[in-house]
C-alpha cells in the first residue's frame, strides 16, 4: 500500500484543482477504501484520448486500492448536458442511449480492471424518484445561483433560450453523488459548477460532502483547440493501430510532455528523464514515437505496437517504403543537383520552405529509406522515393 504523500503525488499528478485537498487528505488517512466516482454520458458511441484522461486517473485509484464507479449517465444523457453549449442540447432517445452505453463499457475496459470496477446507470435511481421527488430536488438550489454559471449567464444575458430541463442537469448529477455515497468525485474543468453540485446536496442529506477532483481538458492533435471530433483534431480510441499511430506522431513538439503528463504510465521520474534527453539533443520524435506505441499497445495490444508503423495504408512508418507510390515530376532544368528543401517544395511535399525546415528539423525526411538532413543535394539525373513526414510520399522524376 502506497503512503498517503505516495497516494497524494499519484492523484494530483496532472490535476487542475483539488477541492478541499485537506478532506482528501483526511479521507486517505482514515485507510479505508474510497468510493471514486466518474460520470460519463452516452451521448457519442466512441471514446477519444480526450475521454481517456479521467479514465486514467480512474485507472491510479484503482490501483491505489479505491473503489471505482464508472457512472454511465443514461438518464442524464436523455436531458442532455448544457456544458459550454450556447443553445439547448438535443436529448437522446432511449435506444441512443442504451447503444451508446454499450460501446463505452467496452472501451472503458481496456484502461480499467472490470473486475474491481462498478459499472452503474442513473437510471437505476432516476426513474424512481416520483414527481413530488424531483420538486423536493429542485427546490434544494435557486434560479439565481443556477444563473451564477458561465454557460447560463451568457445565455441568459445574451436573451437566448434557456429551457428549464437543464437546470435540473446539475441538480440530477449532484444527486448521482448522494444516491452513490461518493467520497471523490472526477470531473472535468468544464464540470466544476456540476461537481459542486454533488458536495452541496450531500450537505443538505447529512452526509461528509465529497473531495473533487478536477482534471484538465486535453488540447487536440492541433495543439490549440480541445480534442474533439468535430474538430477533427482526436485520436479515437478505436482508431486502427496505424491510424492511432500515425495521429500521434503529427502532435506538436510542445504537446509531447502534456500528452505524457496526462495519459502514459510511465511514472513523472521517468518522463523527466526524456524530457532531459530531448533537451539535450535526443529527436523529440523518437520520444513521440515511444509515446504512440505506449497507446496503440494499451488499446490493441503488443503485436499492434510493433507493427504499427506498417500497418497504417498510406500512411507508412518512417523509413519504409509502400508499394504503391504517386509518381511526381519536379522541373530541375538546367540543374545538376537541388537541395532537399527545394525538392520537397516544388514536389509539393511541404507547402513552403518554413514548412521544409520544420519537417527536416525533426528528423522526418528519408530519401529510398534513408534519414536525411537539410544540407543533401540530390542529383538530379536519378530517380528518389522521398518521405516527408508520415502523411508524404512521393517517387521523384526531375525533368
Amino acid at each position: 500500500m502506497a503512503s498517503v504523500q505516495e497516494s497524494l503525488a499519484i492523484i494530483k499528478r496532472g490535476a487542475e484543482e483539488v477541492i478541499v485537498e485537506e478532506d482528501l487528505i483526511k479521507k486517505l488517512e482514515s485507510g479505508r477504501k474510497l468510493r471514486v466516482k466518474a460520470g460519463f454520458d452516452p451521448t457519442a458511441p466512441d471514446l477519444h484520448l480526450g475521454h481517456t484522461v479521467l479514465l486514467n486517473k480512474l485507472k491510479q485509484f484503482q490501483d491505489l486500492g479505491h473503489e471505482i464507479l464508472f457512472l454511465i449517465g443514461d438518464f442524464t444523457g436523455m436531458i442532455g448536458d448544457p456544458t459550454g453549449k450556447s443553445a439547448t442540447r438535443p436529448a437522446l432517445t432511449k435506444e441512443q442511449v442504451a447503444l451508446n452505453a454499450l460501446s463505452y463499457k467496452e472501451q472503458v475496459f481496456k484502461i480499467l480492471d472490470p473486475q474491481l470496477t462498478t459499472v452503474v446507470f442513473n437510471s437505476q435511481w432516476m426513474d424512481k424518484l416520483s414527481a413530488s421527488d424531483m420538486i423536493k430536488l429542485a427546490g434544494q438550489y435557486t434560479v439565481a445561483r443556477m444563473l451564477e454559471r458561465d454557460d447560463f449567464n451568457k445565455r441568459f444575458k445574451g436573451e437566448q433560450s434557456i429551457a428549464i430541463h437543464e437546470f435540473l442537469y446539475p441538480l440530477v448529477q449532484g444527486y448521482d453523488s448522494v444516491a452513490l455515497q461518493a467520497d471523490i468525485e472526477l470531473g472535468g474543468t468544464d464540470q466544476k459548477f456540476n461537481l459542486l453540485m454533488g458536495r452541496t446536496l450531500q450537505k443538505a442529506a447529512g452526509m461528509e460532502p465529497q473531495t473533487i477532483l478536477t482534471m484538465p481538458l486535453l488540447e487536440g492533435l492541433d495543439g490549440v483547440q480541445k480534442m474533439s471530433k468535430s474538430l477533427n483534431n482526436y485520436v479515437g480510441v478505436n482508431d486502427a493501430p496505424g491510424e492511432m499511430y500515425t495521429k500521434l506522431l503529427s502532435m506538436p513538439d510542445g504537446m509531447i510532455w502534456r500528452y505524457y503528463e496526462l495519459l502514459s504510465f510511465k511514472t513523472i521520474a521517468e518522463i523527466e528523464v526524456l524530457r532531459l534527453e530531448v533537451q539535450n539533443g535526443r529527436n523529440p520524435q523518437e520520444v513521440k514515437d515511444m509515446f504512440a506505441r505506449e497507446m496503440v499497445e494499451r488499446f490493441h495490444g503488443v503485436d499492434a505496437a510493433i507493427n504499427a508503423h506498417k500497418s497504417a495504408g498510406n500512411r507508412v512508418g518512417l523509413g519504409d517504403i509502400p508499394e504503391n507510390v504517386p509518381d511526381v515530376e519536379v522541373n530541375a532544368e538546367g540543374l545538376e543537383e537541388l537541395l532537399i528543401s527545394e525538392v520537397l517544395k516544388r514536389a509539393r511535399l511541404v507547402q513552403n520552405g518554413k514548412a521544409a525546415k520544420d519537417v527536416l528539423g525533426r528528423g522526418a525526411v528519408y530519401v529510398n529509406g534513408e534519414k536525411v538532413d537539410a544540407n543533401l543535394k540530390v542529383t538530379v539525373r536519378q530517380r528518389v522515393v522521398i518521405q516527408a513526414g508520415k502523411k508524404k510520399i512521393a517517387r521523384i522524376t526531375f525533368k
